[in-house]
C-alpha cells in the first residue's frame, strides 16, 4: 500500500522539506506532470504526481496540487521531504494492549506516540514499541518503515488502533479500511458548538493552497471526507441569548479517513478542538482558556474513543471503547464548572 493510499485518521503533518529543485518553465499547453518530468530528470513522472498530491510543488510561490492541468510559464519549485529511516529498531516502549491474538493487536495509543517513523520522529513510535513486543511475528506487508500499520492517528491524538502481525490479516484490515466497513466514533472537546447540534460534514479535503502543512476543505480537487457528528454535552452560556456555549463535547464519527479529518471539519464548523495548535484559530471564551491553561493542554483535544471491525481472519465481531486520557477528563471537569 502506497503512502497516498495509507489510511489517515488524523494523519501526520507534512514533514519539513530537506531539498528544493527550482526550474523555470516557459511552454505552456504540455500537462504539468509531464512538463515537470522534463524539467525535473531525477523525479520519475509517479514521484512528480505525488509530491504534487502532497503540496509539495508550487508555481511562483503558489501550491499546485492537480497533474493533468496544462503548466503555465513560470518558476517552479519542488520540496523534497528528507527520507525517513528505512529499518526502525525495536525499543522496550510500555503497551496498553486491549486485544491481541496470532493475526492483529490493538493498543490504546497515548497522546505523544506517532504512529511509525518520519523525519524528525524516528523513535519511541508505536512501530518501535509494536517491534520490541511483537517480534519477528510483525507484519512488513506495509513496508519496512511501517510494519503492520494499517491506519494511523495523529501523534497527538490519543485512542484505539489496531496493527497487523501478519500479511492475510494486514491485507484484510486494509480492504475493510478501504471499503469504511469499520466503526470509528472520536470524542473530541471544542470551542463553541457546532450548529445544528446532530449533522453530516460531507466535503472535499486536500492540501491547503496557502500552507502545504495544513489541510483544508476544498471546493474542487482533494477527496471526499464525512463525518457524523452529535454534541453530547456543552459547557458555559452563551453570551447572548441565542448564542453558542463556550465548549462542548462533540462525538465524531468517521465514515472516511482523511488527514486531520475531524480537525479540518470541526473547524470549518466554526468549532475548532480545543488546544488545536494548527486548526484552533480564533481564542475561546477567557474561562475555557484558562481552564486550557490550567490543565495544560497543550495538543488538540481528540480521543479515538472507539473501534469496531470485524477480524479478518476468524469473522468474529470485535469492539474496543477506551475513555478520554486524563487530560481530556481534567479539562472537561473544569469546564463542566462553567
Amino acid at each position: 500500500m502506497s503512502d497516498p493510499d495509507l489510511i489517515d485518521d488524523d494523519g501526520l503533518p507534512a514533514p519539513a522539506p530537506e531539498d528544493v529543485l527550482e526550474a523555470r518553465l516557459d511552454a505552456p499547453g504540455v500537462r504539468l506532470d509531464k512538463a515537470l518530468s522534463l524539467a525535473f530528470p531525477s523525479l520519475s513522472r509517479a514521484r512528480l504526481q505525488a509530491l504534487l498530491a502532497e503540496g509539495a510543488v508550487s508555481r511562483d510561490g503558489v501550491v499546485l496540487t492537480g497533474g493533468s492541468a496544462k503548466a503555465q510559464p513560470g518558476l517552479y519549485t519542488v520540496a523534497l521531504p528528507p527520507v525517513a529511516p528505512a529499518t526502525p529498531q525495536p525499543e522496550a516502549i510500555p503497551l496498553t494492549v486491549l486485544y491481541e491474538d496470532a493475526e492483529l493487536i490493538v493498543v490504546d495509543k497515548p497522546a505523544g506516540m506517532a504512529a511509525h517513523p518520519a523525519p524528525g520522529c524516528e523513535t519511541g513510535t508505536l512501530v518501535n514499541a509494536l517491534l520490541a513486543h511483537c517480534g519477528d511475528s510483525l507484519s512488513g506487508i506495509g513496508g519496512v518503515a511501517r510494519p503492520g500499520i494499517v491506519h494511523r492517528l495523529d501523534k497527538d491524538t490519543s485512542g484505539v488502533m489496531v496493527a497487523a502481525k501478519t500479511d492475510r490479516a494486514h491485507q484484510g484490515l486494509s480492504a475493510l479500511f478501504a471499503t469504511h466497513d469499520i466503526e470509528r466514533t472520536y470524542v473530541a472537546l471544542t470551542r463553541g458548538a457546532p450548529s445544528p447540534s446532530k449533522g453530516r460534514i460531507e466535503t472535499r479535503i486536500g492540501r491547503s493552497p496557502h500552507d502545504r502543512k495544513k489541510m483544508a476543505v476544498l471546493k474542487s480537487g482533494g477527496r471526499e471526507a464525512i463525518t457524523d457528528y452529535v454534541v453530547q454535552a456543552t459547557f458555559g452560556q452563551p453570551a447572548k441569548a441565542g448564542g453558542a456555549p463556550m465548549a462542548a463535547r462533540v462525538a465524531c464519527t468517521l465514515h472516511t479517513g482523511r488527514t486531520h479529518q475531524i480537525r479540518v471539519h470541526l473547524a470549518s464548523k466554526g468549532s475548532p478542538l480545543l488546544g488545536d495548535p494548527v486548526y484552533g484559530s480564533g481564542s475561546p471564551a477567557a474561562p475555557v482558556r484558562d481552564a486550557v491553561a490550567e490543565i495544560g493542554l497543550y495538543r488538540q483535544a481528540l480521543h479515538a474513543a472507539v473501534l469496531g471491525f470485524v477480524h479478518p481472519v476468524t469473522g468474529k465481531a470485535l469492539r474496543f471503547e477506551t475513555p478520554p486520557p486524563a487530560d481530556m477528563q481534567a479539562l472537561e471537569a473544569l469546564l463542566s464548572q462553567l
